[in-house]
């Protein structure tokens, strides 16, 4: 029973770690977005 819930936890955090990136990823989107806005030079 140990190792099987060891294993739904490992898989679990497995599945959420590229979520992250994910968010990371569109933040620095929307920040380049932002910066082409503000007519920061080469975001455009």
């Amino acid at each position: 029973m140990k190792k099987l819930l060891t294993m739904l936890a490992l898989g679990g955090t497995v599945m959420f770690l590229p979520a992250c990136n994910t968010v990371e990823g569109a933040g620095e989107d929307v920040e380049s977005v932002g910066d082409c806005v503000d007519g920061v030079e080469g975001n455009c």
